[in-house]
């Protein structure tokens, strides 16, 4: 007995040991990380600290104010300079260093906190004491400030003295402003992108000067507009007398009455950044006079009945480089222009990050220019992580969602896919259906418009068709900024890694590489010190979504993770070969797995067999891939394959109805080696949805269609090798929906297609060899829209009584709409 409690004292002695060594190993892991932190401060503080003191000098302000600044900079700089050249021999003082650092960190912040930003509030009372000083005495020796345009609060503001890449839009604008025949026009772009800028410009402009002369208002908005405040400075600006206010109606009522009084002359109202939820105060502003225009400014597309709206987009490279040049002062023969190119393609095309970057860095020694180009251009770096004005202002834009709201977190999941690469919606409507419990993807479709109303990312329809009510988004894909993209990543990652709710890793970037620990090797158990290492290395994740990024070179040789809590995984990969990580067998809530391959040639999967063991995952996405044979997916719901190779994806053993059980929903698209579904499809009865689309070597239905009894949509767009379809279809007493378009070898349709009780829209533009149609089509009597060619709309026409119901006939020409800028950008991204 005495022996036992002996060992228990001597465990807990040595248990207790442990965690003394993992605390000073904990604190000495974080010392190189402060010293670098301390540096990095200094090296941001040390020119602003220097300009303070000079103007100092130069206002003739007391030395004693910037004293203790200046002996905090020096007692800082002191321990940096002591401890920078620490070798590895001293890793036992590590944590002493460790305390030193934040110890002097600490001070400086506090210095900085409390008596630099009180004396700046002191000198800012003063300024403004002075600036009123001075327009009073102004005041009294002029009189009051004329109206016009020569007046910033009444008139048009300063006429910008630099703008590049604006002309096209200026025009535009122009010609809508003179000659359109609309009150409302709406100048749209995410922020800093230059519409306060334009607008100004457009005021300026020698034609719109000459038409509307004296008669131009520039009001801002801003996030809380004051109307009263607005409507008086009109009053002012056209020389009646300030208006008294009975209630808050009444400044509209006033306003109304002022346009009309002077309403002979030409008028035009600039209202600048403008929030949502201010539509109702614009609105006030409308009113029926001719030659009054109306021009609104915002982040958010306006969208309202007689209003043409404009958006500005990115500068291309060689405006970019004008105006960055213009900004840093660079004349033609810098020698810094090959520095500037490299910044430049760093700021995205955005005109604030070009002035901010531009700014910074003009009259800077060479090696200033060095520094800031290697922050901005180093592998895994963002603009964001090295200029904090230009992530403060980028943030704003994010002001018009709520902190909390779907929206915003739907931004936030546009950051789980790559940079300069097209977002599959559908995979959108995957991941926030399961994310935030949508019912239907008509569900999600508006918080796609709510991006795009916002500026926050733009739609790409590679393909339009005639069918887009009806909520198929298959041809629909978003495309983002790089700088939004990079806020997106940023607002994921503000959190510890073990926090995140969104965790984003970049392996083409080697980020985040203390999620992975090593494996063991070769079956030998590890020695106690690589315990230790692995033990701090090892995280559990509690993100839900997570998203891993590898590039051709990646080994697959997957490193251990715990994302257990992850309901959405998504694998962007490029090469001819991939292997899922081993992790994906622990993931028991994951319930969407997106794979989307962005090289050439489908890349071939390894370790397919992990997902059959996953009781949760509904829905599945793959692109670009050589699908495996399937294993049991138990409870999976959607199955998509996107430009697919299927030739393997149904050779297992198992049956299709033993995989798929309790399969809603199945996609195939662009799969140009996909020619029939597999013996025994029809066996799954759970079915609600399938689409075979642009698949050209697609031969045929089954003959047993019709045993799908819960089938409602079915679509076979573009199967050009398609020439019949069974008659088993008109079992299909749920089908609702039949989309055959451009199937442009389909003969005949079925004789009793009539059957089909509950169809109510048919789909038939471009298919030119079906030159008739069945008798029993008269029988659809829930038929309500069909869309076709010329020559089959006849043919509908000849089989229907004028005086009886008859569906909706609508016809389009024989195209196909191809947006080919999609398919140069996808070749561009292979390049």
């Amino acid at each position: 007995m005495a022996v036992g409690v002996g060992e228990s004292a001597l465990g807990a002695v040595f248990q207790e040991a442990l965690r003394g060594i993992y605390n000073i190993i904990n604190m000495g892991r974080k010392y190189p990380s402060t010293l670098q932190t301390n540096i990095s401060t200094l090296e941001a503080l040390r020119p602003r600290v220097n300009d303070i003191v000079r103007y100092n000098q130069e206002l003739d302000r007391p030395r004693a104010e910037v004293e203790t600044l200046a002996r905090e900079m020096r007692a800082a700089e002191e321990l940096v300079r002591r401890y920078s050249n620490k070798s590895l021999w001293n890793f036992l003082c590590f944590p002493y260093y460790q305390k030193k650092l934040q110890a002097g960190d600490e001070s400086l912040r506090r210095t900085l906190s409390v008596d630099v930003q009180a004396q700046m509030a002191r000198d800012l009372k003063e300024i403004l004491k002075k600036i009123t000083d001075l327009v009073m005495s102004a005041s009294e020796q002029f009189g009051p400030a004329n109206s016009g345009l020569g007046t910033a609060l009444y008139g048009t503001p300063e006429n910008p003295d630099f703008t590049v890449g604006l002309d096209k839009l200026l025009n535009q604008l122009k010609f809508d402003l003179l000659k359109g025949s609309e009150l409302f026009l709406n100048l749209t772009g995410f922020g800093g992108s230059g519409k306060t800028t334009l607008a100004k410009k457009l005021c300026w402009d020698p034609e719109v000067l000459g038409k509307f002369k004296k008669n131009i208002f520039f009001a801002t908005f801003s996030k809380t507009p004051n109307l009263k405040i607005i409507v008086e400075k009109l009053f002012e600006h056209f020389g009646q007398p300030k208006p008294e206010f009975q209630s808050n109606e009444d400044p509209g009522y006033k306003l109304r009455n002022l346009l009309k009084q002077v309403g002979g002359s030409p008028i035009i109202l600039v209202l600048d950044d403008v929030w949502p939820g201010s539509e109702c105060l614009v609105e006030k502003f409308k009113v029926p006079l001719s030659d009054f225009k109306i021009l609104v400014t915002s982040r958010v597309e306006l969208d309202w009945e007689g209003c043409i709206s404009h958006r500005l987009g990115k500068l291309s490279h060689e405006d970019s480089m004008t105006l960055f040049r213009h900004y840093a002062k660079l004349n033609d023969a810098c020698p810094r222009n090959d520095l500037a190119d490299q910044a430049v393609r760093c700021c995205g095309g955005l005109p604030l990050s070009l002035q901010i970057i531009g700014s910074k860095l003009r009259g800077k020694p060479i090696e200033f220019w060095q520094i800031m180009v290697k922050k901005l251009s180093q592998r895994g770096g963002s603009l964001l992580d090295s200029d904090d004005e230009v992530l403060a202002f980028l943030q704003k834009c994010l002001d018009v969602l709520e902190d909390k709201s779907i929206v915003k977190e739907c931004f936030m999941d546009l950051g789980l896919f790559p940079e300069d690469q097209m977002i599959p919606v559908s995979a959108l409507f995957d991941i926030w259906t399961e994310l935030h419990s949508l019912d239907e993807e008509f569900y999600a479709m508006p918080y796609i418009y709510d991006l795009t109303s916002r500026n926050l990312s733009n739609v790409v329809v590679t393909r339009k068709v005639a069918n887009e009510a009806d909520n198929y988004y298959n041809n629909h894909f978003l495309m983002q900024h790089d700088l939004l993209r990079d806020l997106a990543v940023h607002l994921s990652s503000e959190k510890p890694l073990e926090q995140r709710e969104n965790l984003i890793i970049d392996l083409n970037k080697n980020n985040n590489p203390e999620l992975w620990s090593e494996p063991k090797k070769g079956g030998v158990i590890p020695g106690i010190s690589q315990q230790l290492s692995i033990m701090l290395k090892q995280k559990q994740v509690a993100a839900r979504s997570v998203s891993i990024s590898s590039g051709e070179a990646f080994t697959s040789k997957w490193w251990s993770m715990k994302p257990y809590r992850a309901e959405v995984l998504v694998l962007n990969i490029g090469g001819n070969d991939y292997t899922l990580p081993g992790f994906i067998k622990y993931m028991r809530k994951l319930k969407v797995l997106i794979l989307i391959n962005y090289s050439f040639h489908p890349s071939q999967l390894q370790s397919f067999e992990l997902l059959g063991s996953l009781s949760n995952l509904k829905r599945i996405r793959l692109q670009r891939v050589s699908v495996p044979s399937l294993c049991k997916f138990k409870n999976l719901r959607k199955l998509s394959l996107y430009m697919c190779s299927t030739s393997q994806a149904f050779r297992s053993d198992a049956s299709v109805r033993d995989a798929l059980p309790n399969l809603v929903d199945m996609s195939i698209d662009y799969c140009k080696d996909f020619k029939a579904l597999p013996v025994g499809f029809c066996d799954i009865i759970s079915l609600e949805k399938l689409s075979i689309t642009n698949c050209h070597s697609f031969c045929g239905l089954p003959h047993d269609i019709g045993k799908l009894g819960k089938l409602q949509v079915l679509r076979l767009n573009n199967c050009t090798d398609l020439v019949d379809i069974p008659d088993s279809i008109k079992m299909l007493q749920k089908l609702s929906l039949l989309d055959m378009s451009y199937c442009i070898n389909l003969r005949r349709l079925p004789a009793d297609i009539g059957d089909l009780s509950n169809l109510s829209k048919l789909y038939m533009m471009g298919c030119s060899r079906l030159s008739e149609l069945p008798a029993s089509v008269t029988k659809l009597e829930k038929l309500e829209k069909v869309i076709c060619d010329e020559e089959i709309a006849i043919s509908w026409g000849e089989h229907f009584d004028p005086s009886a119901r008859a569906p909706s006939i609508e016809t389009t020409r024989n195209d196909s709409h191809f947006n080919l800028n999609w398919l140069f950008g996808q070749l561009r991204n292979l390049n």
